[in-house]
């Protein structure tokens, strides 16, 4: 036997005993909020594993999608339906098997549920009708892709999806334009180089990076300026998941509707002064270049 099938071997075992010894614990009855694979079934935990084979119910978007996930780990679990056309009506149910102290999960089509999915109200009613609430951590695809951008990772935003016109489109990017922090979108294949073309024009032309089918076998990262990144991918058909990471502003890329945005919030609660002050701190930007844009606002309200 070589090392290579030893080492294989002995993991086997491991995993076996891993799998035991959590099973053996038993599955305490609550809401099990369960994270499965975005693309690579060789993500899946050990303990969501353990977890779908004991829950009396999983709940999941779509029951013919997530039966290919159980089917190829040989799992027979129950599965039922919770999605966005049937949560209200399901909600009560899942809370009444909850009150008679069952074992319920939930998972996603993939990834880590209330992501950019369904699943906050459940929780909230849940947690409101006394019944505990596991986190069973495992694949994101906003943080997969937030990993292997190559931006910065010490503050960052999930903005799940933008509108899918344009004119609501940079609404919704105005109103992150000021964030002092990394943005991690999802958007649909056949909009992102229009997403990215008014990113640039709104955020001004940024470092990004444009991940797609992370995990899986034909896994691609386009990494470049927002303005650049459009243009390449633009007149193309790109096919799988889409996920957009986009560097936070600089000093070099804050635009006038940058500081716009960021004044407009922060005239809200704030003096003029006050406010030219925060917004100049926060973007780095020079306070008479602030100030000049503050008494414009001003000046277009007022008209």
């Amino acid at each position: 036997m070589d090392e290579e099938t030893t080492a294989a071997t002995v993991l086997a075992g491991r995993v076996k005993a891993e799998i035991s010894r959590v099973a053996a614990r038993g599955l305490q009855p609550g809401l099990h909020i369960v994270a499965t694979p975005i693309g690579n079934l060789g993500d899946v935990t050990l303990r969501a594993l353990c977890v779908l084979a004991a829950a009396d119910a999983v709940y999941c978007e779509d029951t013919r999608h997530s039966r290919s996930l159980m089917t190829h780990f040989g799992l027979d679990a129950k599965l039922a339906a919770y999605h966005e056309h049937n949560a209200e009506r399901e909600r009560p149910r899942i809370i009444e098997r909850l009150d008679a102290g069952q074992k319920i999960a939930l998972i996603s089509d993939a990834g880590t549920p209330l992501i950019s999915d369904p699943g906050y109200k459940l929780v909230r009613d849940v947690v409101a009708a006394g019944h505990a609430v596991y986190a069973l951590p495992g694949p994101c695809a906003a943080i997969a892709a937030l990993t292997v951008a190559g931006l910065p990772t010490d503050s960052f935003m999930f903005a799940g999806f933008l509108p899918a016109k344009s004119g609501q489109r940079r609404t919704r990017l105005k109103e992150l334009a000021a964030i002092p922090a990394t943005l991690v979108f999802y958007e649909a294949p056949t909009r992102a180089a229009e997403a990215l073309a008014d990113m640039a024009a709104v955020l001004g032309d940024r470092q990004c990076a444009l991940t797609r089918e992370l995990t899986k076998l034909h896994e691609d990262v386009r990494r470049g300026s927002l303005l650049e990144l459009a243009n390449r991918i633009a007149g193309t058909t790109l096919r799988g998941e889409v996920a957009i990471v986009v560097a936070p502003p600089s000093e070099q890329e804050v635009t006038d509707d940058v500081i716009n945005a960021a004044l407009a919030l922060a005239l809200e609660s704030a003096s003029t002064r006050d406010a030219v002050r925060l917004v100049a701190e926060r973007l780095g930007a020079a306070k008479t270049r602030v100030y000049d844009l503050a008494m414009s606002l001003k000046r277009g309200g007022a008209s």
